[in-house]
């Protein structure tokens, strides 16, 4: 053997003794590198993690809810079988002597009928027969608000789903022409609530103006708002993601308003201007289940529109102004806030009080608007109210049909509504225009909070 062929078998051995710990480095390595790829897989994976994908069943619909053999409808518009009436809500109404169950529905004015209420009583029904009243302030539709109620029988002391029928299932013999039960509200006559001020908001249609909406909804939490209840026919998507940031803060309440779906609904108030079977989408309902709505849930209630300011002049929030209002008027009546006018066609924009994150999204700045129209003192005014809600048993757009006391009309020198419109150049022309910034004095709060909810709901900022 020559001196190379000993070096070359030398060097095999060595390289033999290192062939297994080359090999076991080489796999640890890959071994890490595969257990780390499929971790951050999993983690990317857990987030959009989908229960449904593993287990198919809770794709399922869930059954409904059902009441006495009867489907539950928790929502309006519950349509009453066979005839052209649907019912809203339905609510114990405790301050008649005899206690009752009041329904808020849309009846067709001139179909006449004899209605029953059907209520489920501990798993049982029971027929009793109801009265029903057609409110007054229907402006002239086919289409108007009623009050059904039928007295709660000894029987059945506490009725938890009612059915408006006609004719009783007692004569038909079958509960299948019944389209669904709706829970009845209002079971305790409460005296503490959980809400001081609650503003009704009837209805949000076609709804774009994003930027007013969070600025009407930060101005109600300045003056002192808790819960802001929307009756929603539709809306835009943003306008759904801001609605949906102020849902999950439990402040706003969305009530489905579907109306539409069922009558030819107008879009204004005069049927000779916006043709139609029902006033301006079904409002008047709507008022009217907002104020039983919350009946025992909040203090006081306002009926207003997210146009519509009702603002202090020398106050600082609604619970001041309305220990002011019920010391000099009454705590028995409810309180009128006088509508000023203020152009959307007249602006005043300063920098100040526009933050370039505003102009990312639609809508009207109202701190732009600091000029209303003078109101003539011998013509009527409108107005809208915040009242007790125990005060009212039917109201309507301006005012109450039926309620304790009245209303009274709150000098403007001590508050009134600022109502932000579009207005004709008549009108604009035939007023005079009158300086009023009481709206800016919010700004200092009002400007860090809408940006704040821009930012969160919308990422703009």
């Amino acid at each position: 053997m020559n001196m190379h062929t000993a070096a070359f078998r030398r060097a095999a051995q060595v390289s033999q003794q290192f062939v297994f710990p080359r090999t076991l480095f080489i796999t640890v390595i890959v071994s890490v590198f595969i257990s780390v790829f499929f971790f951050l897989t999993g983690l990317r994976n857990l987030n959009n993690y989908k229960p449904t994908a593993f287990y198919p069943h809770w794709k399922k619909k869930q059954p409904p809810l059902m009441a006495c053999g009867v489907s539950v409808n928790n929502d309006p518009i519950v349509k009453v079988s066979n005839l052209k009436t649907y019912m809203v809500g339905s609510y114990i109404e405790h301050r008649h002597v005899v206690k009752m169950i009041q329904t808020i529905a849309i009846v067709l004015r001139s179909e006449n009928t004899n209605y029953h209420c059907l209520l489920c009583c501990n798993g049982q029904n029971v027929s009793v027969p109801a009265a029903y009243e057609i409110h007054s302030d229907h402006f002239g539709f086919e289409y108007g608000t009623a009050d059904i109620t039928c007295e709660i029988p000894e029987t059945c002391p506490t009725p938890t789903h009612v059915a408006i029928t006609s004719p009783s299932p007692k004569e038909n013999g079958s509960l299948l022409d019944v389209h669904a039960f709706q829970p009845v509200r209002n079971q305790q006559k409460l005296e503490v609530f959980p809400y001081e001020f609650t503003v009704c908001i009837s209805t949000m249609f076609d709804f774009v103006n994003v930027l007013m909406l969070v600025q009407a909804m930060e101005m109600f939490k300045i003056l002192g708002v808790q819960k802001v209840a929307i009756y929603k026919t539709s809306c835009d998507p943003v306008t759904q993601k801001v609605l949906d940031y102020y849902v999950r803060q439990n402040f706003v309440e969305i009530i489905p308003w579907h109306v539409s779906s069922y009558i030819k609904v107008s879009r204004g108030w005069q049927t000779s201007v916006s043709p139609g079977e029902l006033h301006y989408f079904g409002q008047i309902a709507a008022l009217n289940d907002c104020v039983y709505r919350y009946m025992y849930q909040s203090h006081y209630v306002a009926l207003q529109d997210l146009d519509e300011f009702i603002l202090p002049m020398n106050l600082n929030n609604w619970k001041e102004l309305l220990s002011e209002l019920e010391r000099k008027y009454s705590q028995s009546v409810g309180f009128e806030f006088e509508n000023n006018f203020f152009p959307l066609s007249i602006k005043d924009p300063r920098p100040e009080y526009s933050p370039d994150s505003w102009k990312k999204v639609t809508g009207v700045n109202i701190l732009d608007h600091i000029y209303r129209l003078s109101n003539d003192p011998t013509k009527f005014n409108d107005f809208k109210v915040i009242v007790n809600p125990r005060l009212v048993f039917q109201t309507t757009v301006h005012g109450f049909l039926q309620s304790v006391n009245g209303s009274v009309r709150v000098n403007h020198a001590i508050a009134r509504k600022y109502h932000l419109r579009n207005i004709t150049n008549t009108d604009v022309v035939t007023h005079s225009r009158i300086q009023d910034t009481r709206l800016r004095e919010f700004a200092d709060r009002l400007i860090p909070a809408v940006s704040e909810v821009l930012r969160k709901a919308l990422d703009i900022s």
